[in-house]
């Protein structure tokens, strides 16, 4: 008998696996910043994070994880299906290439399935530029953190949780 039950409760993970697996996941692209959110003038005007954190998302998603993600506008949480809403929250742009380079980006999200929550996140990515960073200017910079941003975001959706901390947070 238990091991029956064992059994079912294996074979339910796997079909509820499988299941955000098949279903596609509906993202916005641009990601939207959080209303609350004080991103810097410099930042909105002149790098493209944004679309950048759903593309690396997408990518991800597709090419390490087997999901399918699908853009819109802007996401309904009530929309029938997967809905990852996605928002970033801060983005810094401190220190220069010939200082050092201090970005960070925060995001937080969560992943609906017909308007239901699946989980939750929050994640945070910090750069001083890596390799040659005083060659690299500021938006590339934080273009580094949204693109592990994008992979960690999409390690989460193959299995999602409550509360999680992504990235630097963890």
């Amino acid at each position: 008998m238990n091991r029956c039950k064992w059994m079912f409760c294996i074979s339910t993970a796997l079909l509820a696996g499988s299941a955000i697996a098949a279903d596609p996941i509906t993202m916005a692209k641009p990601v939207p910043f959080a209303d609350e959110a004080m991103i810097a003038g410099k930042i909105k005007k002149e790098c493209d994070i944004q679309n950048q954190l759903a593309a690396y998302t997408e990518e991800y998603a597709r090419e390490d994880q087997g999901l399918s993600i699908t853009f819109v506008d802007s996401v309904q949480k009530d929309s029938p299906g997967m809905v990852l809403d996605v928002q970033i929250k801060d983005a810094v742009s401190a220190g220069n290439p010939f200082l050092g380079h201090r970005k960070s980006t925060l995001v937080a999200g969560t992943l609906y399935r017909d308007g239901k929550v699946m989980g939750t996140f929050v994640g945070r990515r910090n750069s001083m530029g890596g390799a040659f960073a005083g060659y690299k200017g500021s938006c590339s910079v934080l273009g580094r953190t949204v693109k592990v941003l994008g992979e960690d975001i999409a390690a989460w959706l193959k299995s999602p949780t409550m509360d999680a901390q992504l990235g630097d947070l963890e």
